[in-house]
């Protein structure tokens, strides 16, 4: 009789230690996320408190521009406009379905689809000049097939026969010199959008494309004797690259240096073939002086790393947006139930030290690299930074899972920007070498004699802030060079890839003329 008393004794002193165990579980569950996040928070408090102290800010609102007025902005005028209204509103709000009613007037193309014309237009880098005949050809037999751009009944010079074609988009070219002359810019991007990183930047591919037929025109022109017009053409390029540099986002910038690219081959041509007057070298000149890619490199990093922070907090809210970002949802997969579950079981702690870890790279390593006061970015201090990040990213662990994701090799792109300003002196140089040779007849000696009164100052080499190397060739021409990002002197021998194309972690940056 005694024996059902007992079991009902042992069960609830079974049950008392199961629920004392599971009371001292959650407790210590409760500690790990208390620890967490307190170390967490109070990390990423103290790196803050301590980098705002030397000026530096967090606030993604702190590299936003500023507004312009609508009248004034370059951004807003009809065919501008055009070129992103399919996909979102003048507030930067993405419409869904997008406006297929909208006439993008700024997609503008060379080529036919997706064809590729080989050779058709030269590589300042590599000293090659355009074949304007390649591209007759091509216009050529695309009319045959199509009715897409104007050919002449009979031929013409190649260069006649290229602006014919292009002439198609005439009318829209001339309508956004006009819009240029407006003297702001700034396009309505969604930048208080929760998840920053889903911002829309439509138009950055419809200025690129824009740039590349007014290269293919602006060379047309030079070789058909047109050099106002040509100068017209380069200027409305940098126009459209001026447009978007305050732009916090290191794309935008990166599409800047792309399009500057574009638009120094028909700079480099005419100076190679002395086409530029006096008056238009001058105009070109200030110009270019007015490009700072160092001080656009610190605006876009600072732009990562400030949008970046405002991704991860909203990316702790709402998982399903890392999963978009990721690229895991290809092929329409959605995040999976138990993957929304576990993300949302992560410590507050752990996103904090993942802002901390994102935020640290680019303010301690990435935007030092660029030193405005001395003109410089050093290459070896580039690839300590990537060796950091590299080692810091090298084992998954909680503290660094968002960090891998963000921080990409960034390395590549301060070499972009470096690359862009070199290209920006180099070019400024010559300019300034072909306004002495058409005062003096040839080539100078050396560069110091070019000031103040062809160029107010010598730009130094952007690697090692030593004078650019330069000299005059036996054929009356000269080289002129950056030791580039090898940081050899490798004589003016400009790096190749296997493919021919070229490689600026190799050889030399180089100015030069085809030989006589």
């Amino acid at each position: 009789m005694n024996e059902e008393p007992k079991n009902i004794r042992e069960k609830s002193h079974k049950g008392r230690s199961a629920v004392f165990v599971l009371a001292c579980l959650v407790t210590l569950i409760a500690l790990f996320y208390a620890e967490e996040d307190w170390r967490g928070w109070h990390a990423w408090q103290k790196f803050k408190h301590q980098w705002e102290a030397k000026g530096e800010k967090f606030d993604f609102a702190s590299v936003v521009p500023p507004p312009v007025p609508d009248d004034q902005n370059f951004a807003l005028t009809p065919i501008v406009a055009s070129s992103y209204l399919r996909v979102m509103d003048k507030s930067g709000h993405q419409i869904q379905p997008p406006n297929d009613n909208v006439v993008d007037r700024l997609k503008m193309a060379v080529v036919h689809n997706d064809d590729v014309v080989k050779d058709g237009v030269g590589n300042w880098q590599k000293s090659t000049v355009s074949d304007l005949k390649v591209w007759q050809q091509y216009y050529r037999a695309v009319a045959a097939k199509t009715n897409e751009f104007s050919v002449s009944a009979q031929l013409q010079s190649p260069a006649d026969d290229v602006l014919l074609a292009l002439s198609k988009y005439d009318p829209a070219i001339e309508e956004l010199r006009q819009a240029s002359e407006l003297p702001a810019s700034r396009f309505p991007l969604e930048y208080d959008k929760e998840d920053p990183t889903g911002i829309l930047l439509p138009h950055l591919a419809a200025l690129k494309r824009c740039s590349q037929v007014l290269q293919l025109r602006a060379i047309a022109e030079l070789q058909n004797g047109q050099s106002d017009k040509a100068l017209d053409d380069v200027k409305l390029v940098l126009r459209l690259t001026e447009a978007i540099h305050t732009e916090p986002f290191l794309i935008s910038h990166l599409v800047r240096i792309a399009m500057l690219q574009i638009m120094l081959q028909p700079v480099w041509e005419g100076l190679a073939e002395h086409r530029w007057s006096e008056e238009q070298l001058v105009a070109l000149d200030a110009k270019l002086m007015k490009l700072d890619f160092l001080a656009d490199y610190k605006l876009s990093m600072r732009g990562e790393f400030t949008h970046h922070d405002v991704a991860i907090e909203n990316w702790h809210r709402h998982p399903e947006q890392i999963f978009f970002y990721s690229g895991d949802n290809d092929n329409g997969r959605v995040m999976p139930f138990p993957a929304r579950i576990a993300w949302r079981l992560i410590p507050n702690g752990w996103f904090y030290q993942n802002r901390l870890r994102c935020a640290r790279m680019v303010v301690e390593f990435y935007i030092p690299l660029a030193d405005t006061n001395q003109e410089v970015i050093s290459p070896t201090a580039t690839r300590h930074a990537d060796a950091v990040v590299e080692a810091d990213t090298k084992h998954r662990n909680p503290y660094n899972m968002i960090e891998i994701l963000l921080l990409p090799a960034l390395g590549k792109a301060t070499e972009r920007f470096a690359y862009g300003q070199e290209s920006v002196d180099l070019a400024r140089v010559a300019i300034a070498l072909e306004r002495y040779r058409l005062a003096h007849g040839e080539y100078p000696q050396s560069l110091d004699v070019l000031v103040p009164q062809f160029i107010a100052g010598l730009p130094h080499d952007i690697i090692n802030g030593q004078p650019l190397n330069y000299r005059r060739t036996a054929d009356d021409r000269f080289v002129l060079y950056s030791v580039g990002w090898n940081e050899t002197d490798d004589d003016g021998e400009v790096g190749l890839k296997e493919n021919g194309s070229v490689d600026i972690n190799t050889g030399d940056w180089v100015w030069r003329y085809p030989a006589k």
